[in-house]
């Protein structure tokens, strides 16, 4: 199953002015929700600029991956 058809990304961000003309104190929270369960799976809390480059690195996996590869890839410690 495709990562995509299986997660969900969510994204809150702490304003409304774009990541890059936010405040440097502003927290975004990003999740991954499994569309089965509607179970949270994966959660960070992350500056604007932060927030967004992860945003974009999740949709490229989540169209690119499939689903256990998914979540091996973001489970796994960073090095």
């Amino acid at each position: 199953m495709r990562a995509g058809d299986a997660y969900r990304l969510l994204v809150r961000r702490g304003g409304a002015a774009p990541a890059m003309l936010a405040s440097p104190s502003r927290v975004d929270h990003v999740e991954v929700v499994e569309v089965g369960s509607g179970e949270v799976v994966l959660s960070w809390d992350a500056s604007p600029r932060d927030a967004a480059r992860l945003v974009r690195a999740l949709r490229a996996d989540l169209a690119s991956r499939d689903a256990e590869g998914f979540i091996g890839r973001w489970t796994r410690p960073a090095r």
